[in-house]
Order: structure tokens, then C-alpha cells, then sequence
């Protein structure tokens, strides 16, 4: 499919000087946007027929220094902010959807665990041990290339954040035994661990949602199990099949949060839940790209035969840049903003570029289609692909469409304790 890639895809999605980018970001950016372009667009194709996880992907990433991107520089890594990250993503996204989504929930392991944890409360001694376990990690992720997965999904309303997670552990001597199911569990089979979000039990106490861990589980520890079949619409290279949990023990050392941080990072750092839209920014702005290229003429390894002439073309083309455009300027707004404690007005700008993001990505992957003509249709061509991916991110917990649509309604009408 390498040969099928237009020139436009040579240059960056947010060129730094227009979009104020610092000189490392840029070098970031551009390393994960040439990797995309040279190792991941000649494998895409292939992972997405067969439904198979793109494992050398990962180990090369190793080696450029991409699943680091998000441990601190001082144990190793490349220090990247939620900004930086997103903007790398994204571009890692306009080459294979599927590599790009799944190097999201490996990423987040350190990113909730590294920058966004340093900016949540914690006093001074469990700031300590948590440095001193999530070091631990890091030295898998910088030194072996360990790959973590994110399982988040349960089939119930856990995911979108209204119970605690089924996943249950339970606090026994050095550690906890975990026992539940994730489903639509990205990289199983193929993450070297886990990271489980799960409800510690407390006697008898009722389960709650502020008692969530988020652990680290092994793939080889005893009681893990994957299971089922995985042949989905699209993102097929995820292979995202169900994790079964049946008493598995995981020491103390494998918490990737404190306890209290998850529950205190969902309610102060919604933008956590903001990472998977880069990977969707990538396929909207791959998808209108190669739609240029072809009517132009100037895709590589196919007849120079341009049909930029006609009038329903061009229209069409304005049409899509204009779509591309607003997505652009929204959602670099939104990932800008990530903090801690946003505002109001913040929190909803997220969820309008969430829903912007994974709604259009799709609406201009449809339009370049339809634009560039029955040959589109082939699976010869990437627009098939980045079709039926990007209609995968609408759906995806715990900001589906619905879910944002919902809270903008709900929260732009309501007060904080307001009711009828």
C-alpha cells in the first residue's frame, strides 16, 4: 500500500510554526509521521485483511524510541505532554488506524501513570512509592520494549464512568487476586501486561467507584486467559478479544496508580479520556489527502490521469477541506486545554471535539469515496480501510457520540445540582 501514498502525506497534519509548536515537539511529531509513512502504510493493509495484531510495528517502535514517548526523561523516555502525544498520534493514524489506536492504550499506561498523576494530590510518601513502582515499568517499556495494553470495556455501563468496574480485586497477603472480564480488549494476546482497571472489594462494604485500581497484570500470569473470535467492521488490527481473569494474583508492585489517583484523575482530568480522537484526526486527514492526490493525478504507482477539472470534483474537494479545517482548529483547541481542574466551558469544548472528531472523520472518509469513484471501493486502496475504521470511533466508550452529545445537552442546561 506504501505505494499508494500521496505527497501530501510528507508533510506534517499541524505545521509547527502556524500551530506554535516548540522545536522538540516538532522533532516528536515528525519522527512518529515518518515512521507512519515508511513502517506502518506497507503493513496496514495486510493486518486489516487478515485480523492480525501488527506486533513488528511494536518492536520497531521500540527501537525509535515511540513507546517511550510518554515516560519522563529522567528514567529514560521522551518526556512527550498529553499536547505532544496527541499530535503524534495522530499522525501515526493517517498511515494504519489500527496501530495507531492500539499504541493509545500502551501510551496512556504511562501517560496517566507519569504527567497527569504528577499534577493529582498525593502526600509525599505515597508520591514516593508510587515513583519508585512506576519505575519499574518504565525500565520494562525503555530497556525491553515491554508493550501495555488499557482492557477498559465490560459490556455495562463501567466503561462510561456511572458504576464501579466488574473486575473485582480482592486485598490478600503481598498483593490482590483479581478476578473478571474485559471485553473489546485491544492487544490481547500480544501486550506483554495488562492494565486492568478493577473495584477493590472491602468487606462488606458496598462496591464504589473511588475504590478503582488500575494494575498492571502479566500476560502469562496464571488465570489469564483470551478468548473468542475477533472480526469486526473495521480497526481489525487490534484484535480487541475478550480477557478473562480467574484468580489471578498480582503483587503489591503492580499498581500503576495509587489507590484513590484513578477516581481522583477521572474527576479532576477529563481529558484523560480524550486520547483515543488522534488516532481519527489521522484517518480524517489521510482520507482527504489521498482523495487530492488521485484528482490530481499525483498518486503514486497508479495512471497520472487528472480529474480535477470538473466542477463537481472541486466542490466536492471544498467541501471536505472545509469539514478538515474545523476539525483541525477545534480539537488542537481542545488537546491545548488539557489540565487539571479544567472549567466548565473547557470540559465541553472536549466532548464537542471528541464528537467532532469522530463523527467528520468519517463523514469525509464517506464524501472521498464517492469523489474518487468506484475504484475507491477496492481493498487495492486505503480509502476502504479508513472507512470502515473511522466509523469504529463513534462507538468507542467511554465518549461515544451519544455519551458527548448527551452531556453537552445535559451539562450547557443544568447547573451543578440543578434539577425540575
Amino acid at each position: 500500500m506504501s505505494e499508494l501514498l500521496s505527497e501530501a502525506s510528507q508533510k506534517p497534519i499541524f505545521e509547527p510554526a502556524a500551530f506554535g509548536l516548540s522545536e522538540r515537539q516538532a522533532a516528536l511529531i515528525e519522527k512518529a509521521r515518518s515512521f507512519g509513512r515508511a513502517v506502518l502504510a506497507p503493513r496496514a493493509a495486510q493486518h486489516d485483511r487478515e485480523a492480525t495484531f501488527p506486533i513488528q510495528n511494536f518492536r520497531d517502535m521500540h527501537s525509535e524510541g515511540l513507546l517511550r514517548i510518554c515516560v519522563p526523561r529522567e528514567v529514560g523516555g521522551e518526556g512527550a505532554d498529553f499536547q505532544t502525544y496527541c499530535l503524534a498520534a495522530a499522525e501515526l493514524g493517517r498511515f494504519c488506524g489500527a496501530t495507531a489506536l492500539s499504541w493509545n492504550m500502551h501510551v496512556c499506561s504511562t501517560l496517566w501513570s507519569g504527567a497527569l498523576a504528577d499534577s493529582l494530590d498525593m502526600d509525599a510518601a505515597v508520591r514516593a512509592e508510587h515513583a519508585a513502582r512506576r519505575r519499574v515499568h518504565y525500565q520494562r517499556i525503555v530497556k525491553e520494549g515491554a508493550i501495555y495494553a488499557q482492557p477498559f470495556s465490560e459490556g455495562g455501563a463501567a466503561a462510561a464512568g456511572a458504576v464501579p468496574f466488574g473486575t473485582q480485586a480482592r486485598k490478600v497477603d503481598g498483593g490482590f487476586i483479581i478476578n473478571g472480564k474485559k471485553i473489546f480488549a485491544s492487544l490481547s494476546g500480544s501486550a506483554d501486561y495488562y492494565g486492568v482497571l478493577c473495584t477493590e472489594l472491602k468487606g462488606e462494604a458496598h462496591p464504589s467507584r473511588k475504590d478503582t485500581l488500575y494494575m498492571a497484570v502479566p500476560r502469562d500470569a496464571e488465570g489469564v486467559s483470551v478468548t473468542g473470535d475477533w472480526d469486526p467492521l473495521g480497526m481489525r488490527g487490534t484484535v480487541s478479544r475478550t480477557l478473562i481473569f480467574k484468580d489471578v494474583f498480582v503483587p503489591d508492585d503492580a499498581m500503576l496508580m495509587p489507590r484513590g489517583v484513578y477516581f481522583q484523575a477521572v474527576s479532576q482530568w477529563p481529558h484523560m479520556f480524550l486520547t483515543l480522537s488522534p488516532t481519527y484526526m489521522g484517518l480524517a486527514q489521510a482520507a482527504y489527502d489521498f482523495t487530492v492526490a488521485y484528482l490530481r493525478g499525483e498518486v503514486a504507482g497508479m495512471p497520472p490521469v487528472k480529474r480535477r477539472m470538473f466542477p463537481t470534483k472541486q466542490l466536492a474537494v471544498a467541501e471536505m477541506r472545509l469539514m478538515l479545517e474545523q476539525t483541525k482548529a477545534l480539537w488542537f483547541q481542545a488537546i491545548s486545554e488539557a489540565r487539571p481542574n479544567p472549567s466548565k466551558d473547557i470540559v465541553m469544548r472536549a466532548y464537542a471535539a471528541q464528537h467532532t472528531v469522530m463523527e467528520n472523520a468519517n463523514t469525509i472518509a464517506t464524501k472521498a469515496i464517492r469523489t474518487c469513484g468506484g475504484q475507491a471501493m477496492l481493498k487495492t486502496w486505503p480509502l476502504e480501510r479508513i472507512y470502515r475504521d473511522s466509523r469504529c470511533g463513534a462507538l468507542m466508550l467511554p465518549w461515544t457520540a451519544e455519551i458527548c452529545m448527551d452531556r453537552l445537552g445535559r451539562e450547557t442546561l443544568y447547573e451543578p445540582g440543578e434539577q425540575d
